[in-house]
């Protein structure tokens, strides 16, 4: 398959600016063209609910540096939408109906906040967390006093608690789950972070769902109301997928179906990032997976898949977060209701690595506060190393790698 001489790429997040940095990295030479909805130069997202929110950071890290696309001759068309994608022809239209072709095609279209399909969950006032602007606002109104409803126990509703809390404001979660982050953790690494934010104040109403949003509140299903002045929906989001499907790509899993180098049906055209249902190597399934590590790192892969290597992408989820002083790093993928969970360290000292188990092999691996086995961690998780619980409580991590 011939070089291509235009590669476009469908979205200005991490995932798309990865792919164009990573391409020029490689020596191609050709046309790069990235197009981006929003009208800043790409930037990350995990400060958004976490140092730009608590107010330690007045912008986002940017992809790349200041000038990088000029000197790199890569094409940013911000700003602008695209509203097709014609894979018969090769080229893409947008939103003013200006057609565009390509020889290669990247779609990075990321993901939007999901919403409750319940009564008010259309009404302006309610907030969610997706770009900078979304950040700087909600920050805004984050001060003592203020009452902060956050309806979600998830990573992006505890990073938004503990930031409410650092800044003054009063909070209370809401969750119809029991524990906060348990479909991740479990139900005992579950009850750390709830334990984490119940000392900062925080408030929980779990195991009851949301019956609608009023202009005060929210009005929960057992017919209670929490009062709030600002009211912040975090449940997740929902992958940014009209392109794809209106093209006529394979769906799976929620997302795009792409194979083990990241091609689509269509071999011309990739995706990655959020939409990406990656058939992983690894695992032996689909995988879809939304969180920076992943971005960054399928952006960076791609760049070889769409100059005509086939390489597998095979790297294990990796993701992060900050809460208060409780900071940690997640490698891997676990079932955390069905895995033996194996803990080395101190629980209540949130001083702990965390170790998921199935059929005598590791397949997750949680680092709380503890910064000195990362290298070891990933190893591990990366061969899912065949160990023993007592292994992994007290020997050397180094030395089981």
């Amino acid at each position: 398959m011939a070089e291509p001489q235009r590669i476009v790429i469908i979205g200005s997040g991490l995932a798309g600016a990865s792919t164009a940095g990573a391409l020029r990295e490689r020596g191609y030479d050709g046309a790069v063209v990235v197009f981006g909805r929003e009208r800043h130069q790409p930037y990350e997202l995990p400060a958004l609910s976490k140092d730009v929110l608590v107010g330690n950071a007045e912008w986002p890290n940017r992809v790349h540096e200041p000038g990088f696309y000029e000197t790199h001759g890569v094409e940013l068309r911000l700003g602008v939408e695209v509203t097709e994608v014609r894979v018969g022809e090769r080229v893409i239209v947008d939103s003013g109906g200006a057609t565009h072709s390509y020889d290669r095609l990247v779609l990075a279209t990321g993901s939007v906040p999901r919403r409750l399909p319940v009564p008010g969950g259309d009404l302006p006032g309610l907030r969610v967390l997706r770009t900078v602007e979304d950040s700087l606002a909600l920050r805004e109104r984050l001060a003592p006093g203020v009452r902060v409803v956050v309806v979600g126990a998830g990573w992006i509703g505890c990073e938004v608690a503990a930031a409410a809390r650092v800044r003054g404001a009063e909070v209370t979660v809401v969750d119809p789950v029991d524990l906060p982050l348990r479909r991740v953790l479990g139900p005992v690494v579950g009850e750390v972070f709830r334990n984490l934010h119940a000392e900062r104040g925080v408030a929980w109403r779990l195991g009851v769902g949301v019956d609608g949003f009023l202009p005060n509140g929210v009005r929960l299903a057992d017919g209670s109301v929490v009062e709030g002045d600002v009211v912040v929906v975090g449940v997740g989001a929902r992958p940014s997928l009209e392109l794809a499907e209106k093209a006529g790509l394979a769906l799976a899993e929620g997302g795009v179906a792409v194979d083990p180098a990241l091609r689509t049906s269509v071999p011309e055209v990739c995706a990655v990032g959020d939409i990406a249902a990656h058939d992983h190597p690894r695992y032996g399934r689909r995988v879809r997976v939304e969180h920076w590590a992943n971005a960054k790192d399928q952006g960076a892969h791609v760049a070889g898949t769409l100059l005509g290597r086939g390489d597998p992408y095979v790297a294990a989820p990796y993701f992060f977060s900050d809460q208060y002083d409780l900071g940690m790093e997640y490698r891997g993928l676990a079932d955390a209701e069905k895995d033996q969970l194996v803990v080395r360290g101190s629980l209540a000292a949130r001083d702990f690595t965390a170790f998921w188990v199935r059929d005598g092999r590791l397949r997750a691996a949680m680092n709380v506060n503890q910064w000195d086995d990362g290298v070891a961690l990933q190893a591990l998780v990366d061969s899912q190393a065949a160990v023993s619980p007592d292994q992994l409580r007290s020997s050397s991590l180094s030395d089981l790698v």
